[in-house]
């Protein structure tokens, strides 16, 4: 098989859903991944092992993974919080994990209620597991365009912290417009400095919302600075519930979309991924949100 030119990675099931107040049912996540791994999505983050008062919509975490059909080129990846959260996710069998911390000081503290410092000490007896498990490792380097709380953020923040994170034993950095602030000159100069630093482009994504309409610019600017891996989430379902008004992640159909039509390969089937989009959004009690969605792929 061909390799793909872009890497698609699906945050839906967890991103999208976990800032959604109507509670979607085991068997209809089960349903919407399946789907999503139908459509040839092969890198699905499912869930999140967090406390269930934390986010009750992902309360079914320990249920949900095992339920989950493996398949040989696809990986279920979870966001894991601490130690506690870690041994759930092997006991679940996840493939991989996600950590989760910030550029931003202020962001931080109001998220995960520590420091920057704090949650890197965290980090090392979940990333020491997770090696022991043979697990690969992804790390969020959330508000790496602008914090909700202290505003613009510096590009030499998110170097330093994404230095930080690899040396601790990531594989990969997403880097994160939480807010949706980020225009095309931004993903320039941050991924620039990132790239400056020395850090192999082969380990970055970016992870972009559309509350400004900025996304899919977002990703050819990513593109001609060489990111080949990006986030999105089915119909563009979710956000952040710790960003006001940061609703809306990168729907997958918009970029599979574009990308198909500028000829760069995913391994993703559009239409597959429009059904997986339609059937979440009727789980949820409203239209599908995204453009395609609502106008249709083109030829028809």
């Amino acid at each position: 098989m061909t390799r793909p030119e872009v890497r698609i990675y699906e945050v839906g099931p967890r991103d999208g859903l976990q800032s959604e107040a109507t509670l979607v049912s085991t068997d209809d996540k089960v349903r919407f991944i399946t789907l999503l791994a139908n459509a040839g999505l092969q890198e699905i983050e499912a869930t999140s092992f967090v406390r269930a008062d934390a986010i009750p919509q992902l309360a079914d975490a320990d249920q949900l993974l095992p339920r989950l059909e493996r398949r040989p080129r696809v990986r279920y990846s979870v966001l894991v919080p601490n130690a506690r959260g870690m041994e759930r996710a092997v006991a679940a069998g996840a493939d991989a994990i996600c950590l989760f911390t910030a550029a931003s000081e202020a962001y931080a503290r109001a998220n995960m209620n520590m420091s920057i410092d704090e949650s890197l000490a965290a980090f090392e007896p979940v990333v020491a597991a997770a090696r022991s498990s043979g697990m690969w490792i992804r790390a969020y380097v959330s508000t790496a365009f602008g914090c909700p709380y202290s505003g613009e953020v510096d590009e030499h923040a998110v170097v330093t912290l994404s230095e930080r994170l690899l040396r601790l034993g990531a594989d990969e950095l997403s880097i994160s417009d939480t807010v949706g602030v980020a225009a095309p000159v931004d993903v320039r100069r941050v991924v620039g400095a990132l790239l400056a630093a020395g850090i192999d482009p082969q380990t970055l994504a970016l992870h972009l919302h559309d509350t400004r309409g900025t996304a899919l610019a977002n990703v050819m600017a990513g593109m001609e600075v060489g990111v080949r891996c990006f986030d999105a989430a089915a119909s563009g379902i979710g956000g952040s519930p710790y960003a006001p008004g940061a609703a809306g992640n990168l729907a997958t159909e918009d970029l599979i979309y574009l990308l198909d039509r500028e000829g760069v390969r995913t391994g993703v089937n559009l239409d597959g991924v429009l059904d997986a989009a339609r059937f979440i959004s009727e789980a949820l009690g409203r239209p599908i949100s995204s453009r395609v969605g609502r106008a249709g792929p083109w030829p028809a």
